[in-house]
């Protein structure tokens, strides 16, 4: 742990608040990062306070007004060079990931290679920021729309994805001439300190302004409740629960800001009686057990013909109990701790309330103990048989438990899919072309990604990422996401020497 500490330049007691390279004597309490692996403390953070934060904010806005004046595709050859930069410490990252979230090894170098992807993406997008040229209905003129930066931009990411989610807003939104405030999950401060120590070499190297990238880890109310209200920035990027979406949501709506949120998701795979059910177990078991569960993309819900659901379920529970459990930096283990035991008591509490509405668990849910279990974080995944009515089916439980659900006919399972009050992430799997495009038409799924014989989770960064309903309705990452960061302006230009007017109006004065 010392070692990997030392190589990302953290120390056992760091500063909440910087620039990447300048970081401030912070005036808050302190911080514990306390790894769901074993229980032990990574190391503490002296949290920003509202001092610190107002210092933060006034080097974001400073660093704006030159930031935005560089051309687009020269903040694309710094964003270059940040991915560049994670390249080099990215095993050394993702150890650090691993320690803090409790992802194994392989998915947390899969979280960093996220932002490498994304920079390499920001990086030809900074060439691509077009703008439309129309028709003008007026003789001798021209009409046209560009964009233009937007202003210092405030990020609030969640525990599961403490650095991917960040990288999609922030490389973006750089390329777009923004400048960027994070705010991450108080559950896991160091990753975000050393991401933000690494791209802070490379604002050094290139000489440039101070407060291009800003991070703030404090209180919610020194630091959460001071930046969703914040009238300097014209847009807040948050990604977390529902109940948080909503707050952030009035807040920023309330002087008339821009919410870009990504909230839950209770994602469902529909598997018909022509699908193949081995590629079916397959994207089910990660998607439900990946990440112990804890990806706002995680299958949550398995809604499965009544023809195959024996034999899938039975298939579902044999790949479950072969998965490996324990320390995510040994080799084969597939599956880690929760984030901590509040995550434990949450999924217990979501498994007891299945039973009282009549439900039943198929296997696992047990809290494991004895040696490096007895971090009370470790849990086996649950296979659950349920209704799409029940109310604890209808909600959110971030861990490890898979409900599945019959059905007779495929409208039937639209039916249940789209019951949700989320709207994130869906699938099916079918090898019926109609079934296929019945699921993706207007009538299917109602998700903001939809999947024919794929998982819900794992989506690539050139799509935009994002859901319906309660998810928000927010898109980060690629196709043309990078709008999102920038304001539209529609401009039109009279070359001719007279001055008619739209819509065939007159206004002469004789």
């Amino acid at each position: 742990m010392e070692e990997i500490l030392q190589k990302l330049n953290l120390s056992p007691v760091n500063s909440g608040a910087g620039t990447g390279t300048e970081w401030l004597e912070c005036g808050g309490d302190i911080l514990e990062s306390v790894s769901p692996v074993d229980g032990r403390i990574i190391a503490r953070v002296k949290q920003a306070s509202n001092e610190d934060y107002e210092r933060v904010m006034d080097r974001a806005v400073s660093a704006f007004d030159a930031w935005s004046g560089v051309p687009a595709p020269l903040r694309g050859e710094v964003v270059r060079r940040m991915g560049n930069a994670m390249r080099e410490r990215k095993r050394d990252l993702a150890a650090l990931l691993s320690l803090e979230v409790g992802k194994i090894r392989s998915e947390a170098e899969g979280e960093i290679q996220e932002m490498i992807d994304i920079a390499d993406f920001a990086t030809g997008q900074s060439r691509m920021l077009y703008g439309f040229t129309m028709q003008s209905e007026r003789p001798g003129h021209r009409m046209y729309e560009q964009w233009h930066p937007l202003g210092p931009i405030g990020v609030i990411t969640a525990f599961n994805f403490p650095v991917a989610v960040w990288s999609w807003n922030a490389m973006i939104a750089l390329i777009a001439g923004d400048t960027v405030v994070w705010k991450p999950s108080s559950k896991v401060p160091l990753t975000s300190l050393a991401t933000m120590k690494i791209v802070g070499r490379v604002i050094e190297e290139q000489g440039l302004p101070e407060g291009i990238l800003s991070v703030v880890i404090g209180r919610g109310r020194d630091v959460g409740e001071r930046l969703v209200v914040d009238r300097r920035l014209p847009l807040i990027s948050a990604t977390g629960s529902v109940a948080m979406g909503r707050k952030v949501a009035q807040a920023v709506s309330a002087r008339l800001g821009r919410s870009l949120l990504e909230l839950g998701g209770n994602n469902a795979v529909i598997v018909t009686p022509d699908a193949d059910l081995s590629l079916a177990v397959r994207a089910i078991l990660f998607g439900a057990v990946g990440t112990a569960g804890q990806r706002c993309t995680t299958t949550r819900r398995v809604i499965a013909h009544k023809s195959i659901f024996d034999s899938l379920a039975n298939a579902l529970v044999a790949a479950y109990r072969k998965v490996p459990i324990g320390n995510p930096l040994e080799e084969g283990v597939l599956m880690g701790p929760l984030i901590d035991r509040e995550a434990v008591a949450k999924m217990q509490k979501a498994l007891e309330a299945l039973k009282a509405q009549g439900g039943r668990v198929l296997y696992g849910g047990e809290v494991l103990s004895g040696g490096l279990y007895d971090a009370g974080t470790y849990v086996t995944p649950a296979i659950c048989e349920a209704r799409s009515d029940y109310p604890i089916v209808r909600q959110e439980t971030f861990a490890p438990i898979l409900y599945m659900i019959p059905y007779e006919t495929l409208e039937e399972a639209i039916e249940y899919h789209n019951s949700a009050p989320q709207g994130l992430s869906s699938a099916i799997f079918t090898n019926d072309l109609r079934e296929a495009e019945y699921f993706l038409s207007h009538r299917g799924s109602d998700c903001g990604i939809a999947n024919v014989n794929i998982g819900t989770s794992g989506a690539e960064i050139g799509g935009a990422f994002g859901g319906e309903k309660e998810t928000g309705g927010g898109r980060e990452a690629g196709s043309d996401v990078w709008k999102t960061y920038m304001r539209r302006q529609t401009t039109t230009i009279n070359w001719s020497g007279e001055m008619p007017l739209a819509q065939g109006v007159r206004f002469d004065v004789e």
